[in-house]
């Protein structure tokens, strides 16, 4: 493999160069969905008065195989207010957008809350009780395998049903420039569908979508993705994630899948 261990992301300009360690497991020359979710959540929240908002939900639309090729972020505002606003991002190659993201931001202010309120956190066991689940010898190496670590507290890629694993970026999405908590959750939560997958070898279950919805945003490295997957014989199957820090739930996942028998 080569050493780009550098960022997920080479800044080109105005432009962003994805490296192999942004790539995914199936496809020599096609992203995983994570670094062009994190990459248009990130461009969502430092659009202009972003440090007063925060990013309540993001739903990515991965629009075609996004390429391992120069790409071009662009961004504008849907719907201005004071305290609530719509954000658009969109990546595009040279000749075609590959994907595109919409963001609702909520003003940000200090609120007086009553200590007794019925909203006890789910805490998982920390990450440093997992299993390492980094490393899959079976498929390309890429953002699964070198981009991210992986604990898993429940489950494992390798065998099927509901997992629990924990997160955390091996680099940063661009060279010099610390993670936002967003970005680590949007890095992590394109994984729900993978590491609670169901299905035999004999099928696929591609997402073309991503919803994030938080509450707060996770503190510290390590984002946890509490995953099931459910799948029906339309051919639709729905993968849902309960999303935590080491300090309990922060928010939810979905992503929509394509069942499919392999040719």
């Amino acid at each position: 493999m080569p050493d780009q261990s550098v960022a997920l992301f080479e800044l080109d300009g105005e432009h962003y160069l994805p490296t192999v360690l942004s790539r995914g497991p199936w496809s020599a020359t096609a992203l995983h969905g994570g670094p062009p979710a994190a990459l248009l959540g990130r461009a969502i929240e430092r659009f202009e008065g972003g440090d007063a908002m925060m990013v309540t939900r993001l739903t990515v639309e991965l629009l075609r195989p996004v390429p391992l090729e120069s790409l071009e972020v662009r961004v504008r505002l849907v719907r201005p207010g004071r305290k609530v606003q719509l954000v658009e991002s969109s990546l595009h190659t040279a000749s075609q957008e590959v994907a595109r993201a919409t963001g609702l931001r909520i003003r940000q202010q200090s609120v007086y809350l009553p200590k007794d309120l019925p909203m006890e956190p789910v805490v998982m066991e920390p990450p440093e009780g997992g299993a390492d689940g980094t490393r899959m010898s079976e498929f390309l190496e890429g953002f699964h395998t070198h981009g991210v670590e992986h604990r898993f507290v429940r489950g494992q890629f390798a065998r099927s049903g509901p997992a629990t694993d924990w997160i955390r970026l091996r680099v940063p999405l661009l060279a010099g420039e610390e993670p936002s908590p967003l970005v680590r959750v949007c890095a992590a939560a394109d994984f729900g569908n993978g590491v609670s997958q169901i299905l035999p070898r004999s099928h696929t279950f591609i997402n073309p979508d991503l919803t994030i919805y938080l509450h707060r945003y996770p503190r510290g490295e390590w984002v946890c993705i509490d995953s099931v997957t459910r799948v029906e014989e339309n051919g639709v199957g729905l993968a849902e994630s309960r999303l935590l820090d080491r300090e309990g739930t922060i928010g939810r996942s979905l992503q929509s899948l394509i069942v499919e028998e392999r040719a």
